[in-house]
This record gives structure tokens, sequence and C-alpha cells, in this order.
């Protein structure tokens, strides 16, 4: 793999729904087009079964990022401008791989803190693993899309490096002055001594969003290395469409655009609101840009290699910030959100399904549809199975490169969002009556297959999920919960099974024990696995082959290890007493990882000191609970503890009684 490109934008239309809506033709649903996100999915892979990770970006973006669920991350619910936590991120996992590394356009997780002069927000990219960055820092500038005029929000600063670039940016409209910047970026890269590198970019558009302003003229011809928008670097023309009037061009498709408003063909049609056709223009400036990006990396003869993932990170907003007289924007215009229900902010599927097309022509399969649900987190280990790497132990996505290519088998994802939000869902017609108006509040959606548990207005751990089969019933109307009671319980547990408690973002279910399991046929002790590789991160080892595997008595590293080997995986349960708060102790003599359920507990991985002791609490159920522990010993002086303390005693070591396999 050449390269990789993931390109992100605000609440984007579900393209394919668009297609569908101009296919049948009918007056009174209007549509927009997109046909390089078309011809993209053409030549590459659909997946329309993709979730963002939550349905807001700070959360969502962080989610990405890190390759966490909202269950884990440290940036949840409305936590914009919030410091990204000091982990493995896309960037510095690949960075280790040996790529070079470059985020353009938005961020927002930069963190604020007191050094914030001159760039030195704890978050910033460059502290995230990218070599270089260009774009907005803060969450707020990216409402705005002309950095230096600020039409209706103000001037804001752009950022390369650490370095404000404001200055000069005259008539710059962002998305052109982003797609600008990258092909710039990836072009020096290409041509430069350092060529055969592999690089990753990611491209996090900032529009259509906010103010939804318009470019400054039509998109530059051609595109690519010679054409499309270009980089000039002249102050006050800094790319070529810094010329004309700022916010003042409609795309000719939507300038004279009619509608049937009134559902009745025997009346004249109207226009379409100034607003619609600003939303439909910005979104066409995106596929633009896409159609130049893709032109690029032909030209540099990069793009059978390269693999392009395109999505959104959230779903439709109503969010227009626009002045009067013009019109609020509303989801249901063009029914950005398909043929479900919800909205941004909604973890309903039209809140949280998102348009993602993959494409790498040397891997990928033309006209590929994966139906296979999937979530955004999935990203950081299926780059990282691209790259031929393992990801890290503490990922909890999944590798998506068996459903992209048709080789391999391809594991489950965990589809899962939490987010708490205080307004209600829309009372569009085009929703089931039952989703109309909606209380938000605390939220959960898990997928079990063609199932999904919903629960909105959560108040605590007993409230009863509703679930609906999300392939027949894409309203989520008919609720199925009254004939599913083992399905009810197993979504019940399932959600404490896979998430940790931040006080910054509290749940009314933080405080409910972690509920064990029924197994039947238990032996006493572990079962243990062994491999050998030298990775910059402890890995998850479910892609590697053993070298060895076994059992023991303990967690006793020092009669499991195997020459050779320099890579554990000990897996067995261990048994609650009572039910009460424990907490676990790890030290290792190189890195180690602890999963108690899929919960993440103790990371002695990243940044870890060896020998130190880490430790994690977590509430358990009486009984039997699964348990991983990743470990990676130092050469000649290989050394794990895993101790405990419960709620009727000290800290110990684990002792042999407790664990079985």
């Amino acid at each position: 793999m050449k390269s990789v490109f993931y390109f992100s934008s605000i609440a984007l239309l579900l393209t394919g729904f668009q297609n569908q809506r101009a296919k049948n033709n009918d007056r009174s649903e209007p549509w927009a087009i997109t046909p390089n996100l078309d011809k993209m999915a053409a030549e590459g892979a659909l997946l329309p079964q993709q979730y963002c990770a939550a349905p807001v970006c700070a959360p969502s973006r962080a989610s990405i990022l890190t390759g966490l669920s909202q269950g884990h991350a440290n940036v949840r619910d409305n936590q914009f401008d919030k410091a990204l936590a000091d982990n493995y991120t896309l960037a510095n996992v690949l960075k280790k791989a040996g790529y070079a590394t470059a985020a353009i356009g938005k961020w927002g997780l930069q963190g604020t803190g007191k050094a914030t002069k001159g760039g030195n927000w704890p978050a910033h990219p460059l502290n995230r693993g990218f070599d270089y960055y260009y774009g907005y820092m803060r969450h707020g500038d990216g409402h705005e899309h002309y950095p230096v005029e600020g039409v209706y929000r103000g001037a804001k600063e752009v950022w390369e490096n650490k370095t404000e670039v404001s200055k000069g940016l005259d008539k710059c409209y962002t998305g052109d002055l982003w797609t600008a910047a990258a092909k710039k970026w990836i072009a020096t890269h290409e041509q430069g001594k350092n060529k055969t590198q592999p690089f990753f970019m990611y491209l996090a558009y900032d529009t259509p969003h906010a103010v939804l302003e318009l470019p400054t003229c039509p998109y530059p011809a051609g595109g690519g290395l010679h054409g499309g928008v270009q980089w000039l670097g002249k102050p006050g023309k800094m790319i070529n469409t810094a010329v004309g009037t700022v916010d003042s061009y409609t795309y000719p498709e939507y300038a004279n655009a009619t509608y049937d408003h009134d559902n009745n063909p025997s009346t004249p049609e109207v226009a379409w609101p100034d607003t619609y056709k600003r939303y439909a223009s910005s979104t066409h400036r995106i596929d633009d840009a896409i159609g130049d990006l893709f032109k690029l990396l032909a030209d540099l003869k990069i793009d059978e290699n390269t693999l392009v993932v395109f999505s959104s990170d959230n779903g439709p907003s109503v969010e227009a910030y626009l002045p009067k007289p013009h019109a609020d924007y509303e989801a249901n215009f063009f029914n950005s959100f398909g043929p479900f229900d919800g909205i941004k902010r909604d973890v309903l599927d039209g809140g949280s399904r998102m348009p993602v097309i993959a494409r790498w022509p040397s891997k990928i399969p033309a006209n590929k549809v994966v139906n296979t649900p999937s979530i955004s987190y999935d990203w950081l280990p299926t780059f990282t199975a691209a790259a031929g790497l393992p990801a890290p132990a503490n990922s909890d996505g999944v590798s998506l490169l068996p459903s992209l290519t048709g080789k391999g088998t391809q594991k489950e994802s965990l589809v899962y969002i939490e987010y708490v939000n205080g307004n209600k869902t829309p009372s569009y017609p085009e929703f089931s009556e039952h989703n109309r108006g909606r209380t938000r509040q605390q939220m959960q959606m898990i997928r079990n297959g063609d199932l999904v548990g919903l629960r909105y207005n959560i108040k605590s751990a007993d409230d009863d999920f509703e679930i609906y089969n999300i392939v027949k019933d894409t309203h989520q109307s008919n609720n199925l919960a009254a004939s599913m009671p083992e399905l009810q319980k197993l979504f019940k547990e399932k959600v404490l099974q896979v998430r940790r408690a931040d006080t910054a973002a509290s749940r009314p279910y933080d405080n409910a024990a972690v509920p064990a399991v029924s197994v039947n046929n238990v032996s006493k002790g572990v079962s243990w696995k062994a491999f050998s590789g030298n990775y910059a991160w402890l890995p998850n080892v479910s892609s590697l082959t053993a070298k060895a595997s076994g059992t023991a008595n303990s967690v006793d590293i020092q009669k499991i290890k195997k020459a050779g080997s320099n890579i554990y995986l000990i897996e067995g349960y261990v048994n609650a007493p009572a039910d009460g708060d424990y907490t676990f102790y790890l030290s290792s003599s190189k890195k180690a990882f602890l999963r108690i359920h899929e919960a993440a507990v103790i990371d002695a991985d990243y940044g870890y000191a060896a020998g130190t002791t880490k430790h994690g609490s977590i509430k358990l159920k009486a009984g039997l609970h699964p348990f991983k522990i990743y470990y990676e010993g130092a050469a000649g002086k290989d050394a794990l503890t895993f101790d405990w303390k419960g709620p009727a005693f000290a800290r110990a070591a684990v002792p042999a009684s407790v664990l079985s396999r």
C-alpha cells in the first residue's frame, strides 16, 4: 500500500439515496448530485451499513483517530476542543509503520490548557503523530469558511504546524484552501527525496456546515497536478480560486432549481430556498475536490495502490448559522437521513449511519457493496492491517480488509454508541410516529446482526432496550423487544461489559456492576498463546500466528514463557467472590494490557515505564468474568505481576483458586 487517504466531511448527504431520488424524478423531492463520489463508489466499495462512533463531530473524530469506541475514548458527548488522549492514533501507528503523516482541515481536539500561545496546545496534531498540519485548530473556527473575511462568524485563525498563517488568505474558501494545501503536500512529498516513503493523510473538511457559505467562483477545470484548485502561495492570492466575490457562487445546477413544494403538479413549482442551494453547492464543491484529488493521485501514478476512504462524521444537521432572511435548514428538504429516522445528535440510524466509500483499485473490486455492519473506529485496525501490521491491543475495532477485498474471514465489529443531548428528534413526517419529537437525553445504541438495541432518555441500567430489525424496519417503528427477552438480557449485559465510566461524561448506568457470565465445563487455570515479533506497540494478536500454546495453573510468565517468543496472550475467567468494587494491578518488564470482558481496565502499553505498577477499578457482580492479558516481555528479565483487591480483601496476587478456563 503506497498511501492511505481518509476524507471526512461534516453532515454530508447520504449520496446513494440522492441518486435514488434523482432516478425517481419526483419533483416534490429535490436531490443533489455527486458525480465524483458516484465514480469513487463504482470503482471501489460502498459501506451502507457503517456507523459513526458518535452523532456529533468532536467525539466522532476522536474515535476515528484513536480506534476507540465511545465507551473508551476520552473525548465524549459535546467536549469540543478537549485534548485528544496521548495514546495511539491513526497517525502515530502509521508513522511508526514508516508512513509520512499529514492532517489538513478542522482539528478541534487540541485541548485548551494554559500554554496556547504560538500553537502550543497539548494535543496539537504534531503531538499526536502527524508530521504536518494545516487548518483550523479550534472547533468554533470551523463554523466560518472564510478565515480572513469572516463573513458571518468573524475572522478565524489558520495554523500551519505551530504558526498562525491566516494573513494573506483573502478570499480563500476553506473547502478550496484545504484541498489546495492537501494537493501541495502530496505533490511535494511524491516529487521529493522521500517519494518512496508511503504517506497517510487525514483530510477533514469543515463544509458543508454552520454558515453554509458559498465559494467565490466555479471550480477550476482539469484537476490534478496542473488543473483544479492550485496553491499559488502569494499573499492575497494564496490559491487560484481567491478571486471574485466571497460567498457568491451557486452551482448552475441549483441556481434556478425549482420543486413541487405542495406536491401538486398542477400548481407552479417554486424556487429552492437559498439555504438549500447553499447546502447543495457546498456538497458539490467537496465532490469536485474529490475528483481533483483523484486526478492528482493518477498524475503521480499512485492511485492504483492508494487506499482512499470517504466518510462523514455524523448525520445531517439542522444547524445553519445564517442570518435572516435566510431560511433555517431542515434535514428533510433532501431527506439527507436516507430511509432512516433521526439526524445529527440522534443515535437512531438517521443520525449515525454514514455515507462511506473505500477505493483501492489493486485490492478492492469495483462495485463492491459491503453489507456487514461496521463502525468508524474499525479504520485504525483496517489501515494497520493494510500496512501489514496488527493493530494495537487497545483498539476496539476490527480490520475490514476481509469485507473490502473478499479475502479472509471478517471478524464481527462492535457497533456501539453512547451520547447525551438535551434536545429532541425533529418531528418530520418522514419519521415514524414513535420517533417524532423524541426526548433524547442519555442515549445508547448497540447492534447485533440485523438487530439494533436502542435506548433514549435512559434513567438506569435496568431500562429496557427497544429492539428493531434495522434491515427490514429502517424507520425503527416495530419494537420487537417483547418477543426477544434473551436478546434484551444480552444487550443490557453487553453495554456494561464493553465500556468504562468517565467522570467527565457521566451516565446513569456508570455505577451498575458488570454482570458475570454463565460458563459450563470450566477447568482450573488459564490458557495462553505465545507469539514473536517486533512491533512499536503491544499488538492485538488475533491476526498473528501462535508459535506455541498451552495451559497454566496461574498467571506466571516464568512458567509460561517459551524460547523465541516475546508476546503472549493469557486468558481465562476470574471468579469474583462477591458483588462490589475490584481493583486490578499489572506490572510488566516491558508492556501489558488488561481487558475484563471487553472493557479496557489497565493500559500498561503506550508511555508505560517498564517495571512500574498500573491499576484500574471496575465494579463486578459475583461470578465468572472473562479476562485477557496481552503481554510483551523483555529478553532475559520476563516479569509479570497480576494482583487484585476486592470488597472484602486487601491487595494480593490473583490466586490460582479463582482462575478458570
